[in-house]
């Protein structure tokens, strides 16, 4: 390890990694992103590592890497083999001694690939090699997520080979202004869901004369089924140290002494790992410190990890935490580009903004402005979950329409049921129906059809999914997380959530509608932060597209999806029923009995309507039906 001193030190560096690595004649890449480490990611990593060298293949011709998120992480564990692009699939899920023992022999014999770890296409059932040709990958654009899966998160010369810090060598040979005029050029917005410009927030905080100054990278990702951020983190942290070591240069370059944070969650511990590490890399390096590459720019980085407060990913919530008082936003203005943390002025921007910010200067303004759509340049990263055959980590051109983000990308609905809505945005998004599916992906897209970019949460529901029920999850979540500071959002949003769980326990009354409505702009017309304002979302787009539900709930009480307990039961057809006893076996509360070959029997009175037993009928024996409490309703 050496100190780097100059640009010219730099680039001598890289290209001897450059030359280094063409000597490589294979490359073996492990997923060894969270989801993937959940399904045994380290034990397939060993074992080829073992593997390999048992049969004579050392590491100077066979290299097995572990990495970042590949993104495909309803197929994981993900291998490639490159230089090939061969892509293997559920690698070590059931059988890892035979899966690593077929994967090398392939490569021992340089044949073909082992077919059966191949992914196979839902729809046309064509075998596809080459990761490339998949669709779940060949319709996306990586620009933020351009280094995960690709190379070694805990090695610096993994990033350096990719180009790493040459946009921050180029950005500090040029004027701060000059910086700042690229990346307002580009239209990047900030991606963590305000969708401000970027180029703007930093011009904002270069205008003070005021010093010290800070920057602060937000990784407080709290939105339910979201991990965009955090899996730039873990599989690409140099990515994200770049872009604010060059947001640091753009707004403190030449004036005056700036400093950085991270702001991460505890419960995102690989991230934490993974960030510390290439934080201390960089520093050993002289990427990080006092005169940077000889530049003169002194800058470094602290790591702060926060308690999981979802209210902390607000700005001034986060700066309070940060400076170790309660995480509670404050009004604006001041605004933190003018009174930050510990009152100087102070920049914020989400990983994925900064993991864009290197392309950008490597690439130029034009280049990422034309890959996006007017207003909205560049990329989005979707974190694509619920009931879509295809689940994980998307990066597509903004303004790419919902309909190829879930069909095209995301394989459609699994169980080829119908699609009915999909939720952008966490939980202070909005839903999306049928009838938008192929509205823009864009900021004011989103916020017209009374939604939200969010920090790109983005939950797929079928035709069985009650939108009563998700606006009432939604909105108990929200009231969880309130910080309670601010009287509308404190007991405004409770009074909703009181709403939507009466309408959901069939009690609801006419007027419940209206109500909803009228408190929901209420309170996103005064609540003091972001929480609040975008709270009532989720209600508000439920009814507007769904109203027929709630009416159904409160009219004849009745839920439609057939989720709601209070207004449903579970019967046993007879005339489909084969008396296969799979209802029974599954059941856990016996409320099932019946002998075999014959129809069977539901106690409804022991019925908890948990749902296993239609989960587990093969013959659609198992029908919802309205509840009979409710039925003289």
């Amino acid at each position: 390890m050496e100190i780097l001193k100059s640009v010219n030190e730099l680039e001598s560096l890289r290209t001897r990694l450059i030359q280094a690595k063409s000597a490589k004649q294979k490359l073996v890449t492990v997923c060894c992103g969270s989801g993937c480490l959940s399904n045994g990611a380290l034990k397939v990593a060993a074992a080829l590592k073992t593997g390999l060298t048992q049969a004579g293949l050392d590491s100077s011709s066979v290299e097995v890497k572990t990495t970042g998120c590949h993104g495909f992480c309803e197929r994981g564990p993900i291998t490639v083999i490159e230089p090939e692009g061969i892509l293997y699939q559920g690698v070590g899920r059931k059988q890892l001694d035979k899966d690593v023992a077929e994967i090398i022999e392939s490569l021992q014999k340089e044949g073909e690939p082992v077919k059966r770890l191949l992914y196979k296409d839902l729809s046309t059932k064509d075998v596809i090699s080459h990761y490339k040709d998949i669709p779940f990958y060949a319709k996306q654009r990586r620009v933020a997520l351009r280094n995960n899966g690709i190379i070694d998160p805990k090695n610096i010369e993994d990033y350096l080979v990719r180009n790493g810090y040459a946009s921050f060598a180029k950005a500090v040979a040029m004027k701060p202004e000059d910086v700042i005029a690229l990346i307002k050029d580009s239209q990047l917005r900030g991606r963590g869901g305000a969708g401000f410009l970027t180029g703007m927030k930093w011009e904002l905080a270069r205008r003070s004369e005021v010093f010290p100054k800070y920057v602060i990278c937000n990784g407080d990702e709290g939105d339910p089924g979201a991990f965009m951020d955090r899996s730039i983190m873990e599989g690409d942290p140099h990515s994200v140290i770049e872009g604010l070591l060059i947001a640091a240069w753009a707004i403190a370059g030449g004036k005056g002494p700036i400093s950085g944070y991270f702001y991460v969650r505890a419960e995102y511990p690989l991230a934490v790992e993974n960030l510390t590490l290439a934080v201390q890399q960089a520093r050993a390096y002289g990427l990080l410190g006092k005169n940077i590459l000889g530049s003169g720019f002194d800058f470094d980085i602290a790591i702060n990890k926060g308690a999981g407060a979802f209210v902390c990913g607000e700005e001034t919530a986060l700066i309070a935490s940060i400076e170790g008082k309660p995480g509670l936003p404050r009004p604006r203005p001041p605004f933190p580009a003018q009174e930050g943390l510990f009152g100087k002025p102070t920049n914020i921007n989400n990983v994925e903004t900064l993991a864009s910010i290197p392309p950008i200067i490597e690439n130029g303004a034009e280049w990422f402005r034309k890959i996006g759509v007017d207003k909205n340049g560049g990329t989005k990263v979707f974190s694509l979950v619920g009931k879509v055959n295809y689940t994980g980590l998307v990066e597509v051109p903004m303004g790419t329409t919902v309909r190829e983000v879930v069909f095209g990308i995301g394989g459609g609905i699994q169980g080829g049921k119908q699609f009915k809505a999909v939720q952008t945005g966490g939980p202070s998004g909005g839903c999306i129906p049928e009838s938008l599916l192929d509205l823009p992906l864009t900021y004011e897209g989103l916020m017209q059809a009374g939604s939200i970019m969010g920090s790109g949460g983005m939950i797929v529901m079928d035709n069985e999914t009650c939108m009563v029920d998700v606006a009432r999850y939604f909105l108990k979540f929200v009231c969880e997380e309130s910080c309670g500071k601010c009287v509308p959002c404190r007991e405004g949003t409770k009074r909703m959530s009181d709403i939507l769980e009466r309408i959901c326990a069939g009690d609801g009354q006419e007027g419940d509608i209206e109500t909803l409505e009228r408190m929901g702009k209420a309170i996103a017309a005064s609540s003091l932060c972001g929480l609040g304002q975008t709270a009532p979302n989720p209600t508000l787009s439920t009814i507007r597209y769904f109203r027929d539900e709630y009416e159904a709930h409160i009219r004849e009480k009745r839920c439609p999806a057939g989720v709601c307990k209070a207004l449903i039961e579970y019967q046993i057809n007879e005339k489909a029923c084969t008396g296969c006893g799979a209802c029974a076996r599954n059941c856990p509360v016996t409320a099932i009995t019946g002998e075999k070959k014959k129809p069977h029997i539901l106690d409804q009175d022991k019925c908890v309507k948990c749902g296993a037993c239609r989960e587990s009928c093969k013959f659609n024996a198992v029908v919802i039906e309205k509840a009979r409490e409710h039925a003289k309703v």
